[in-house]
């Protein structure tokens, strides 16, 4: 292979990078790139040149105003070059069957269906093999509250955080005005959102007891918010606080401790003993500590100090109120 050739040159490689610039409104960046890919900044501009060489109708967006150049599609001319192989079609069945969320499956089913239209001229093969898939791929059932969300609470509040507009609703029983940051999903799906009458603080509100949404007509300025970056804070969903936390793991899990992801700014060190250390930052600490009760006596919390004692404290008051039974 000559010096000269690019690396990355076959057909998947090309696609899918074409597909995910495609799917960017305001196209992509280098650092795009290397974030995805996990690649150098060479590498990364000798993807995106090979990419250019190909689809001349990839251009450099103007009026991107963050200090970055962004290349996108001129025109979606690339749609003819999509399609869904049955593996993947079949995870969003098995992310369907998933959730407990009525609303947000029902959302999954019709996705389902319309890109088993777009599939339609092989839609009898595509059809068997993700059935083979969905049958051979089970999941544990997992025990956790169903929560009822108005369909209509979820548009509105998409509209919102697109176009972003501030948004009146009641919460708790209170009439408030919002400005929606975004949207996470877990156990239970919540709003990021600051409340101009509470000062610049962001908040996260159950969706499923938010009532009467409505969109306002007045804009709001969301700054240089980022939700991806935000959400690296947080042990789950669980915002406040950062933790600087230190936990030690047996040696007798080490295995199981060192292809765990606990959290995006994790170190994780094998010990001389066998034993593991995992360090992370991040707020949240009921959610820590409920997840650090599923390893059960194979694990010490070794910073901070207050995380230790809210876990003696729960499980004194545990102990103490079956005691009593």
């Amino acid at each position: 292979m000559t010096e000269t050739k690019l690396r990355y040159s076959r057909v998947s490689d090309i696609i899918e990078l074409a597909t995910f610039m495609a799917s960017r409104i305001q196209g992509i960046t280098i650092n795009d790139i290397i974030e995805k890919y996990n690649v150098s900044r060479r590498t990364a501009e000798r993807m995106r040149d090979s990419l250019m060489n190909i689809f001349p109708q990839i251009i450099e967006l103007d009026d991107i105003d963050d200090n970055h150049k962004h290349w996108g599609f001129a025109d979606y001319s690339i749609k003819e070059l999509i399609s869904f192989d049955p593996k993947e079609i079949a995870n969003l069945g098995i992310l369907q069957e998933r959730t407990t969320n009525k609303e947000l499956k029902e959302e999954l089913g019709k996705t389902i269906d319309k890109i088993k239209t777009l599939q339609v001229k092989k839609q009898s093969s595509i059809q068997n093999n993700i059935e083979i898939i969905m049958q051979t791929e089970g999941y544990a059932i997992r025990q956790m509250p169903q929560y009822k969300i108005d369909n209509n609470i979820v548009i509105t509040a998409r509209e919102a955080l697109r176009d972003t507009l501030k948004i009146k609703c009641t919460y708790h029983n209170k009439a408030r005005i919002l400005e929606p940051l975004g949207m996470i999903y877990g156990e239970k799906i919540y709003l990021l959102a600051k409340e101009p009458e509470k000062g610049d603080e962001i908040y996260t509100y159950l969706l499923h007891k938010i009532e009467n949404m409505k969109l306002t007509n007045e804009h709001f300025d969301k700054g240089d918010f980022n939700l991806k970056e935000y959400s690296k804070r947080s042990f789950g969903v669980y915002f406040g606080e950062v933790l600087s936390v230190k936990l030690q793991f047996d040696k007798e899990i080490a295995q199981d401790v060192l292809s765990y992801n606990f959290h995006p700014t994790q170190k994780v060190q094998l010990q001389e003993d066998g034993s593991v250390i995992v360090k992370f930052k991040a707020s949240g600490d009921k959610e820590i500590m409920w997840h650090i009760f599923k390893w059960g006596d194979k694990v010490k919390i070794l910073a901070p100090k207050s995380l230790l004692k809210d876990y003696k404290n729960t499980l004194k008051a545990v102990f103490e109120k079956n005691d009593r039974i």
